[in-house]
């Protein structure tokens, strides 16, 4: 296991119909990567969270119990992720950030889900990476990288290969690219990205792509301090 950390949030729509198979190809690649560098991953919520929450809002839960209730689905996940690894992996879930600095500290793979109401996985990821002092982040999603506006809507959508935190956070202002941008990135993760100056890059949810961007290769969004 390499000494250097990288901390990758994967995308929740992996665990989603076809989790089994999606999630051997995963631990796979992490296995892989885990001799160069320690993999820390956070799971999204996904289809299954979106679900629970949008019932429970209709039986009138707040807003804050909702985001209970993505964090469990989160860990859930996380707990699949675990089971596709194997001995490899720190073997619970950690729930807060000093429950995972301890786990990181075995060097095994670790993998976690939400950590704290009102922040998004990407906030917690973000989080994580100042924490453990990550040599990278890598924010796996379901596009390519970050576009100008939103390009499951506008097909002539222009992809950044380099963008400012600055220009992230004018992107999430705008009214038409907010739905979409949120999905990558929120405020709480590009200031935790911006003061601790982590390399981050936003890209497509995909093992292949994921060791790619790991060995160095230009691939989706590099977000810049």
């Amino acid at each position: 296991m390499g000494n250097e950390r990288l901390v990758i949030k994967l995308s929740g729509r992996i665990f989603g119909d076809d989790a089994a198979g999606e999630l051997k190809k995963y631990a796979r690649m992490f296995l892989e990567i885990s001799g160069q560098a320690q993999p820390i991953v956070v799971a999204g919520g996904g289809k299954i969270a979106r679900h629970y929450i949008s019932i429970a809002r209709c039986l009138g839960s707040d807003e804050a119990s909702l985001d209970i209730m993505g964090i469990e689905v989160s860990r859930l996940n996380a707990r699949l992720l675990i089971a596709a690894l194997g001995d490899d992996v720190y073997p619970a879930v950690p729930a807060d950030l000093d429950q995972l600095s301890k786990a990181a500290a075995g060097g095994k793979i670790v993998v976690t889900g939400g950590l704290h109401p009102g922040q998004s996985t990407n906030a917690t990821a973000a989080l994580i990476a100042e924490k453990v002092k990550a040599r990278k982040f890598l924010n796996a999603t379901d596009v390519d990288g970050i576009y100008d506006s939103d390009p499951r809507k506008n097909k002539s959508a222009k992809l950044f290969k380099e963008i400012t935190v600055k220009k992230c956070l004018e992107l999430l202002g705008s009214e038409n690219s907010a739905a979409g941008a949120y999905d990558l990135m929120d405020i709480v993760a590009l200031k935790v990205i911006e003061r601790s100056k982590i390399p981050t890059i936003v890209l497509r949810s995909d093992p292949a792509i994921i060791k790619n961007a790991i060995a160095g290769k230009p691939i989706g969004t590099r977000i810049v301090v």
